[in-house]
C-alpha cells in the first residue's frame, strides 16, 4: 500500500479551519483532534465542529478520539462525518463492540495506544480494527518531540498484523517530520499524521506532497510484509 498522509488540524489557524482545510487537498485524510481535558490535559473541538468540517471539504476526516467514555462518543463522530473514527483502547469499556458498531455505521475503526500501553495484550482485537494507531508523543498537545522508544512498539505491532495476514492500517501520530517520518516507515507505519510539519510549512500542500515521497521510498525498501 502507498504511505498515506493525514495532516493535524490542531496545528491549524482554527478561526479559518475551512481554508486550512483546503489548504491540504492533496492529502489522503484529515486528521482531527477530539480532547475533552479528562483523558488528556487539553481541550480542543467536538461534533459540531468536526460536522462543519466535513461539510467544508472533500477529503475524508480522520477522528482520532482522546477523551473519555469513547463507547458512548465514537458512533456519533460517525454520524457526524468522520470516514474513520479511532478510540484509545485505554478508554474504552468494549473495545470489540465498539469497534464493530464504528464499522457498522459505516466508518473505519481505529484503536489508538497512549506510549506506556503494549500492543500485544490487544492481539486478538486485530481482526475487529481497521487502524492500529501507536502514538509516538503523550497525547494531548501538538508540537511535541518524537519518541524514538516507540519505534520498537511499531515494529511489533506491524509483525503482528502479518503474523494474521490481516489488512489493517499502523498509523503514527506525534512528532512525525521530515526528520522523522523514515524511521517510523523503516519500522512498519503506512499511515503518517503530521501536524506542524505541514501546517508549519510555508507551502503546507507541498509539504505533504514530500512527506509522501519521503515514506514511499523508504517503505519500498524496507522489509516487512507490504512495505516493498
Amino acid at each position: 500500500m502507498a504511505p498515506q498522509i493525514n495532516p493535524s488540524i490542531l496545528s491549524a489557524d482554527f478561526a479559518r479551519l475551512a481554508d486550512e482545510a483546503r489548504a491540504v487537498e492533496g492529502a489522503d485524510w484529515l486528521h482531527v483532534d477530539v480532547m475533552d481535558n479528562h483523558f488528556v490535559p487539553n481541550l480542543t473541538l467536538g461534533v459540531p465542529v468536526v460536522e462543519s468540517l466535513a461539510r467544508a471539504t472533500d477529503t475524508p476526516l480522520d477522528c482520532h478520539l482522546m477523551i473519555e467514555d469513547a463507547d458512548r462518543w465514537a458512533p456519533q463522530y460517525v454520524e457526524a462525518g468522520a470516514s474513520s473514527v479511532t478510540f484509545h483502547v485505554e478508554a474504552a469499556g468494549a473495545p470489540v463492540r465498539l469497534a464493530r458498531e464504528v464499522r457498522a455505521k459505516g466508518a473505519r475503526a481505529g484503536m489508538a495506544l497512549k506510549p506506556a500501553t503494549p500492543i500485544e495484550p490487544y492481539e486478538d482485537l486485530l481482526p475487529e480494527l481497521d487502524m492500529v494507531l501507536i502514538m509516538t508523543v503523550e497525547p494531548g498537545f501538538g508540537g511535541q518531540a518524537f519518541l524514538d522508544i516507540m519505534l520498537p512498539k511499531i515494529r511489533r505491532t506491524r509483525q503482528l498484523i502479518g503474523k494474521h495476514g490481516l489488512d489493517v492500517w499502523l498509523q503514527v501520530d506525534g512528532g512525525v517530520s521530515e526528520s522523522t517520518i523514515e524511521r517510523c516507515a523503516e519500522a512498519g507505519a503506512d499511515v503518517f499524521v503530521a501536524g506542524s510539519a505541514v501546517y508549519g510549512a510555508s507551502d503546507p500542500a507541498a509539504a505533504v506532497r514530500s512527506l509522501r515521497d519521503q515514506a514511499g521510498a523508504t517503505m519500498a525498501g524496507a522489509g516487512w510484509p507490504g512495505g516493498h
